[in-house]
C-alpha cells in the first residue's frame, strides 16, 4: 500500500506541476457558441476503493482518454488503459485493458457530468471481463487539469474463473488534458 501511495503522490506532483505552469500552448478554452468542434488527449491515472460487501480491496491504474466536443455542453469520449484490482486478503490481482466509451454533460462551465460504458480485456489467459459501466462527475480547468470521481461498476459472466460476478469501486481520476 506504500508503494501504492507513493505512486499516486508522485503522479499528482507531476500533474500539478504540469497544471500550475503558464503554458499558452496547453491553455484549455470552452468554445465559444457556434465555433466548432475540438479535439482533446487526455493522460490520467487513478485510484478506487470498493465497498465493504465486495471481495475486492482496492485498484488503481491509468489511462488515455480522447474527448470530441460537439457543443460547449456535450462532448463524446473514447478511452483505454490499464487497470489492477486487489482481493481482499490475497496476493491475487486482476489485470484488464478496459475499452470505454462515453458522453460528457457540461452544465457548468468546465464542471461535467460523464457516463461510459464498456468491456475490458483481461491480460490473463482464460480471465474475461464482459460490462464495464460508470457514471460521475469532474471538473476541467482552463489550464488542462481534469480532476474527476466516479462509480466504475463490472459484470462478469458466468463462464469467467474470476471469484466475483458483480462488483464495483468507488474511483477518483487526476489527467491533464492537452488540446489537438
Amino acid at each position: 500500500m506504500k508503494n501504492i501511495t507513493k505512486f499516486f503522490a508522485t503522479a499528482a506532483t507531476a500533474v500539478a506541476i504540469f497544471a500550475s505552469s503558464n503554458l499558452q500552448a496547453q491553455t484549455m478554452e470552452t468554445p465559444a457558441a457556434g465555433s466548432g468542434m475540438a479535439f482533446k488527449v487526455g493522460v490520467g491515472v487513478n485510484y478506487g476503493l470498493f465497498p465493504d460487501r465486495s471481495e475486492m480491496d482496492y485498484g488503481y491504474g491509468a489511462d488515455l482518454r480522447l474527448q470530441y466536443d460537439l457543443s460547449p455542453f456535450v462532448a463524446v469520449t473514447a478511452s483505454g488503459g490499464y487497470t489492477r484490482l486487489k482481493w481482499k486478503g490475497s496476493p491475487l490481482k486482476f489485470e484488464f485493458i478496459p475499452l470505454l466509451g462515453g458522453v460528457r454533460v457540461f452544465p457548468i462551465e468546465r464542471m461535467y457530468l460523464a457516463t461510459e460504458l464498456g468491456s475490458g480485456l483481461a491480460v490473463k489467459d482464460g480471465a474475461n471481463m464482459n460490462f464495464i459501466y460508470t457514471g460521475g462527475l469532474g471538473y476541467e480547468w482552463k489550464n488542462g487539469l481534469d480532476l474527476g470521481v466516479k462509480y466504475e461498476g463490472y459484470v462478469n459472466n458466468s463462464s469467467s474463473d474470476l471469484y466475483f460476478m458483480k462488483t464495483g469501486q468507488f474511483n477518483l481520476r487526476l489527467a491533464y488534458n492537452f488540446k489537438l
